[in-house]
């Protein structure tokens, strides 16, 4: 599951909270490094911070696509490659197994539950 983009309700009240502060005093100064240009440089930061968390998600998610769609571009060019050695070399080749693939004499050739099922009464029919 992608990262959320995120607000901050936070950043919304203290830029209310600002533009009452203005209007009480364009300069406040309550003493003790309590400013208005303290708290506006604060609130400035912390939207900047939470505008670069928001557009490095975005390339995130632009990278992250990419890495996708190279992998089906790489999952399916090692399958032609594959099939490429078996159509050149043959399936049974020691070529074709170098190339990570299985002989075609070494698969086991399994049947299905229902087929196994018609097999057996086939076979007590025949002895009976």
């Amino acid at each position: 599951m992608p990262r959320q983009k995120r607000s901050s309700q936070t950043l919304e009240r203290a830029q209310q909270r600002s533009v009452s502060l203005q209007s009480i005093d364009p300069a406040l100064d309550l003493g003790k490094g309590l400013t208005l240009e303290v708290y506006l440089s604060a609130i400035a930061t912390h939207k900047t911070q939470l505008d670069d968390y928001n557009r490095t998600l975005s390339s995130i998610e632009q990278l992250a696509l990419a890495v996708d769609e190279s992998e089906k571009v790489l999952k399916d060019l090692s399958e032609r490659m594959l099939l490429g050695v078996g159509a050149f070399y043959g399936k049974d080749s020691e070529q074709y197994v170098m190339a990570g693939g299985a002989r075609k004499s070494d698969v086991a050739h399994t049947m299905s539950k229902a087929r196994v099922g018609v097999s057996k009464k086939k076979s007590q029919e025949e002895a009976a």
